[in-house]
């Protein structure tokens, strides 16, 4: 559990695309084995704290004639960013992938200082 001690808690929320690999031939579409996709998201506004971040499929194209496998994660969490993590492995064929994601955390306030 986060718990956040403040009384500005920021939330953000976003969309990215990670490929598009059936057009290209690229190697989510045509490889084998594991296979991984990672894609720095950047918050527009930075937290005080890093947030929790919680990811989920907005879009997925998938080959129906293999097994859908698939990982999906947020990673390297800051109050600045954090990763978009997707993975597929064995002979699932992945065309497209498009990650949703929210963030919930500590706001910077103008009230917070530090002493040095």
């Amino acid at each position: 559990m986060q718990i956040i001690n403040t009384a500005r808690v920021g939330v953000l929320q976003g969309s990215v695309d990670l490929f598009s690999d059936f057009e290209e031939g690229g190697e989510m579409w045509t490889g084998q084995g594991t296979r991984t996709r990672v894609e720095r998201v950047n918050f527009e506004t930075p937290f005080s704290a890093p947030p929790m971040v919680h990811v989920s499929l907005s879009l997925w194209d998938m080959d129906s004639a293999h097994n859908v496998r698939a990982d999906i994660g947020a990673r390297n969490v800051s109050a600045e960013a954090f990763d978009a993590v997707f993975c597929t492995w064995l002979d699932t064929r992945v065309a497209r992938v498009r990650m949703s994601w929210i963030a919930i955390g500590p706001a910077v306030s103008d009230d917070d200082w530090d002493v040095e």
